[in-house]
């Protein structure tokens, strides 16, 4: 009876694992076709979910005025308490959309991962804070990218700098 119950739960599994299959080839497909997820996914750490997901989630980009309300939107932006002018940061607010707060927190865990030169501001960063608060700042600034791209409909560049103006 164990023996049937387990290939039973197999079979569900191989069943299930098609089914990833068959979503993951509709999603390339889709990908190809969609200018915006391709844009995104020179972004280290945003892939094939992450940019579709982004997409579907944001819509159009202009109706966010910031990079800033759109991580907001998403819950990656730290919470403030203050009184008499001081402000204290406390940890990110966790409202918002789950899924993609996830893949680019996830994303951001891999980029500082695997990638072997990181951003001075990222080593920094690792150098006095604990790796998940890194992580969590590594994902609003991807956040923040991605409404910026979306928005002012440019194309990722590794080295671009922002100027003063």
């Amino acid at each position: 009876m164990v023996i049937d119950a387990i290939r039973q739960q197999v079979r569900r599994i191989e069943g299930l694992n098609q089914d990833i299959v068959e979503i993951e080839k509709k999603l390339l497909l889709w990908k190809k076709e969609d200018e915006a997820s391709q844009k995104l996914m020179d972004i280290p750490g945003v892939g094939l979910l992450t940019a579709t997901a982004a997409v579907a989630t944001m819509g159009d980009a202009k109706t966010f005025k910031s990079g800033r309300e759109f991580a907001a939107f998403l819950g990656l932006v730290p919470r403030q308490s203050g009184t008499g002018g001081r402000v204290k940061l406390l940890g990110i607010s966790k409202r918002g959309d789950v899924y993609l707060r996830t893949l680019l927190i996830h994303g951001a865990r891999s980029v500082i991962q695997h990638q072997k030169k990181k951003a001075p501001w990222l080593e920094k960063l690792l150098s006095r804070r604990p790796h998940n608060v890194a992580a969590i700042a590594l994902a609003n600034k991807m956040a923040r990218l991605i409404w910026a791209l979306l928005a002012h409909d440019r194309t990722f560049e590794k080295e671009y700098a922002a100027s003063a103006a």
